[in-house]
């Protein structure tokens, strides 16, 4: 449910596994275009999708009679979507979050909303997330991922359902530190990106990575996460291909904003879309706040992107903060 770049991708994925995948896309063009000429230039060039991949715009066509939906809309209207969804879909079906983010207001993790929102015992509820960039595994090349669920049996079946030659998932019982590394690397690779963008290194884009998986790993466990999680593909995998990546939205959107953009002029230079980080911040820092947890790196990045301050005075707002311990 979602035709944007990452939930093509991952229709590719489970198409080259050997299923036949419906693929919901908001807008008619870009279903007509999947279909007849087996592509979807606004995302992804042109790269071929494989004949097993149906699009299609009506909701109801794509969940009818699935056992598997992936929701691959943006985090923050993925209850939106799903509170029109809810009445098509299977009871007993698996349902799997390709989003990342924390809801703002809520603060609820994109299992936990949809659990909310369909009422959907929390043992159907799955999430993918891991080093994944979506235009290398377009292109095939190696890449893995952790699919995340309470029940076993679900991971597994998904597991084998998107099992291919050039991408690996690996299963995970740790649903709360899949989706809070997935969450907080966004805002990580805004720190990067505005490091780079003011001139700064590898020994800072170091340090900033570095420092990052401490703070993600400090709100993760407060809030139920396993430090294995976070210390594998769906925290540090995911973190350093975030933040080094060129390709990373976040990473560019922060290059911008330290280059001295504005946040309107970034948003226009990445074809009117705001990087996920910048709104992340506000709800991990949010989150950060309710369980005292403190998170440095991400309140610089929500100075600079809420607050008017300049990446240069974050950077010396962190050099400047009192020396301790590692």
């Amino acid at each position: 449910m979602g035709a944007g770049a990452w939930g093509t991708v991952i229709a590719k994925v489970a198409a080259d596994a050997g299923n036949d995948v419906r693929l919901w896309a908001r807008h008619a063009e870009v279903a007509e275009e999947i279909n007849t000429t087996r592509r979807n230039t606004g995302y992804l060039d042109d790269v071929v999708l494989p004949a097993n991949i149906t699009a299609c715009t009506d909701a109801a066509s794509a969940l009818t009679d699935v056992t598997t939906v992936l929701f691959a809309v943006p985090a923050q209207t993925l209850r939106e979507n799903l509170e029109n969804w809810t009445p098509l879909l299977n009871p007993a079906a698996t349902l799997v979050s390709l989003a990342k983010g924390i809801e703002l207001g809520t603060l609820m993790r994109m299992s936990q909303v949809i659990v909310q929102v369909t009422g959907a015992d929390p043992g159907q509820v799955a999430v993918l997330s891991g080093p994944n960039l979506a235009s290398e595994i377009a292109a095939e090349q190696p890449a893995a991922t952790v699919i995340a669920c309470a029940d076993s049996g679900r991971a597994v079946a998904l597991q084998r359902g998107l099992s291919t030659a050039y991408f690996r998932p690996y299963t995970n019982a740790d649903v709360i530190g899949t989706e809070i590394g997935g969450a907080c690397k966004n805002v990580i690779a805004l720190a990067c990106g505005m490091a780079a963008g003011v001139g700064l290194g590898e020994n800072t884009a170091a340090a900033i990575i570095t420092r990052g998986l401490a703070e993600i790993m400090r709100l993760g466990i407060a809030v139920g996460a396993k430090g294995a999680t976070l210390a594998g593909l769906a925290g540090v995998g995911d973190l350093v291909a975030t933040c080094s990546s060129p390709q990373s939205r976040n990473r560019a959107f922060g290059e911008r904003l330290g280059l001295g953009e504005t946040l309107e002029a970034a948003q226009r230079a990445a074809g009117g879309h705001v990087a996920e980080g910048v709104t992340s911040c506000e709800s991990v820092l949010a989150l950060a706040s309710s369980y005292d947890v403190e998170m440095p790196l991400t309140d610089a990045v929500h100075r600079v992107c809420h607050r008017g301050l300049s990446v240069i005075e974050a950077v010396a707002a962190l050099l400047g903060r009192s020396t301790k311990p590692e």
